[in-house]
């Protein structure tokens, strides 16, 4: 039986993840800093362990998971989310024969950070806006041109995003972030599955409710030519192997813009079929085109269900009101019901901190997960 430890567990990706690698015999253990949370509810989980969070203890998370690795026989580390940042460092403390599901540090950053990526685009050939440092003279210039958007170099869930009319004074932020010209368009999201630089499969998906700038409720669309090409180009030129995922911009012409790329999973895991997902992981070097899941609507419910309320004397409202009736949750399962019933309970830590600091969910989620760049993580 493959052991596979997932390194968080509070969100809906991780209970997707833990669930189709049980699905197919897997033991699945999880490591998490908040010592309840939605995937260890699940009966597809044989064991939870608590461990430091890495924004605030780096050292002792990974030494935490090593230990859970030796101890527990792990065959595969398996990162969820914003912490592959971190855990891309621990191969060197495992036995050889453990396999960590991610890309070396550099290579990670080299597509994670804002300002690398928009390189990797340029060098690719790929149309990515024009982006400069925020603490560089042309960023005052390129404010003058036309709206743009700030954003810090190392971050997700919109956290620090803002968007400025043009002729803005350029903020100041307490962190290495960029400005970024603001292309008009449908914004898309996808999720995909790369092998040395050739790309399987991909997910493209849109926002259908947003909580801030995340969205809660997302639909499936299919992917065209332009989107497809976009990002086949991108992985070979990086030669990127693992999950993957961009937020492109389409804009009226059907031009295709590089806007972020995150090497991780995203919300279009939903959409994918559990065995699929589960090959993925355990027989990367057997890639198969990814089948999907009936349907093309999906939400978490619950933060759907909060901004349905919060747009009631909207023009949002009838929208998200039909958004919330038709799609289907991410976490419910009759066999496993237990993280979608008690996911108010399971998740309280981080709704009490959101509503405490007036932000979303999404944000408080990473806080203690984040990638501040330090000489302690830079190894």
């Amino acid at each position: 039986m493959t052991t596979v430890l997932l390194t968080l567990g509070r969100l809906p990706k991780a209970l997707e993840l833990a669930r189709a690698l049980r699905a197919v015999g897997c033991r699945v253990l999880v490591a998490e800093p908040f010592a309840r949370h939605l995937t260890g509810a699940s009966r597809a989980v044989a064991r939870s362990f608590v461990v430091p969070a890495p924004a605030f203890d780096r050292a002792g998370y990974l030494r935490s998971l090593a230990d859970i690795v030796v101890k527990e026989s792990v065959d595969v580390v398996l990162p969820v989310s914003e912490e592959i940042l971190h855990v891309a460092s621990l191969q060197e403390r495992l036995p050889g024969s453990v396999r960590i599901a991610a890309m070396p540090l550099t290579s990670l950053l080299s597509v994670y950070d804002k300002q690398a990526f928009i390189t990797r685009c340029l060098e690719a050939g790929l149309a990515a806006p024009q982006t400069r440092p925020l603490d560089h003279p042309s960023a005052a210039e390129l404010m003058q041109i036309g709206p743009t958007v700030i954003k810090p170099r190392h971050s997700c869930s919109g956290r620090g995003v803002q968007f400025l009319a043009r002729g803005a004074a350029v903020p100041v932020r307490d962190e290495p972030a960029i400005v970024q010209s603001f292309v008009p368009g449908q914004l898309l999201s996808t999720f995909g599955f790369a092998r040395h630089g050739c790309l399987y499969s991909t997910v493209v998906y849109r926002a259908a409710v947003l909580q801030g700038t995340v969205a809660v409720c997302f639909e499936r669309i299919d992917a065209t030519p332009a989107v497809l090409e976009w990002i086949a180009r991108f992985v070979a030129h990086t030669g990127f192997d693992g999950f993957i995922s961009f937020d492109l911009m389409l804009d009226a012409q059907g031009a295709v813009w590089g806007i972020e790329c995150n090497p991780r999973t995203t919300s279009g895991i939903h959409f994918v079929h559990p065995e699929d997902l589960a090959r993925s992981v355990l027989r990367p070097d057997d890639p198969q085109p990814w089948r999907f899941k009936p349907g093309r609507l999906r939400q978490q419910f619950y933060p759907c269900l909060t901004e349905t309320q919060a747009s009631m004397f909207t023009g949002r409202f009838r929208d998200n009101l039909r958004n919330l009736w038709h799609a289907r949750d991410v976490s419910w399962q009759l066999y496993d019901p237990w993280p979608f019933v008690g996911m108010p309970w399971l998740s309280w830590p981080i709704i009490e901190r959101a509503m405490k600091d007036r932000c979303t969910f999404g944000e408080v989620a990473m806080r203690d997960l984040d990638w501040r760049e330090t000489a302690e993580n830079r190894t």
